[in-house]
């Protein structure tokens, strides 16, 4: 008998299998992020672009929320 149920969770993984946090940054921002990212930097892989901003939170420590979205852009931009 399958007694195990299906809760949902409010994290997730990014398309990439990279763990997102929800309190770092809402999924949309950080599409819009990336999207931003990879017009800015064709030379550099969608992963390598989430790993330089997965960078970033983790100078920020842990976190990407109070940081604007302009200002995470330069800080990754700067690590690519």
């Amino acid at each position: 008998e399958d007694s195990l149920q299906k809760t949902s969770t409010c994290s997730s993984v990014n398309p990439s299998g990279i763990f997102v946090s929800p309190y770092a940054l809402n999924l949309s921002s950080f599409t819009k992020l990336i999207k931003r990212l990879q017009e800015r930097h064709p030379e550099f892989s969608r992963d390598e672009i989430v790993e330089a901003v997965q960078e970033v939170r983790k100078i920020n420590k842990g976190v990407l929320s109070g940081l604007a979205i302009s200002a995470i852009e330069e800080k990754t931009s700067a690590i690519l």
